[in-house]
């Protein structure tokens, strides 16, 4: 399925969507497996801990909320394709990011569990009929379908993919 196939694009969410591959959801899911498809590893090593502005994230941590943040979609995801209509709350990512030990992780590491939860995702979404896909559900306050948040997660990555490059890239000039 599409983003033409959404039922609505839901605020704050579509920025993300937006950014998504045109196309087939799991088309979009495997062009985007590997997140050095994004952004090349040797490139993260060599940012290291630096920071663009004081309070933001170091590079290995912006790959950690990637990792969490596409979790939490794909949970979210499960619930509404499985028709739980129980309201699915938000989750705070500055709280999630300061009780990780993404500084004490190596970015190797931190690419293979990309993968993983990728793999992970992409067979979730691949299970799940046309019917599951076009759920909808409430997340954060925002009704949006199993559709969407694969989308989400697609594009979610690419956000952060170019804020790496934008804002990060600069400090190895």
């Amino acid at each position: 399925m599409t983003q033409n196939d959404l039922p609505a694009l839901p605020p704050f969410f579509d920025r993300y969507i937006n950014l998504a591959p045109q196309g087939d959801l799991l088309d979009a899911l495997k062009q985007t497996r590997s997140f050095d498809s994004l952004i090349n590893a040797q490139t993260l090593i060599q940012l290291g801990d630096r920071r663009y502005a004081h309070g933001k994230w170091s590079a290995t941590d912006t790959l950690q909320h990637i990792i969490d943040t596409e979790r939490i979609m794909a949970y979210r995801a499960l619930r509404i394709a499985r028709n739980d209509k129980t309201p699915l709350p938000g989750f705070d990512e500055n709280a999630f990011a300061d009780c990780t030990n993404a500084a004490d992780r190596t970015v190797a590491d931190l690419y293979g569990e990309y993968s993983a939860q990728r793999d992970s995702t992409i067979r979730l979404f691949s299970s799940f009929t046309d019917a599951m896909l076009l759920r909808t559900g409430t997340a954060s306050n925002t009704a949006i379908s199993t559709l969407a948040l694969g989308f989400v997660c697609v594009g979610h990555a690419m956000h952060h993919a170019n804020v790496l490059r934008e804002r990060y890239l600069p400090l190895l000039a």
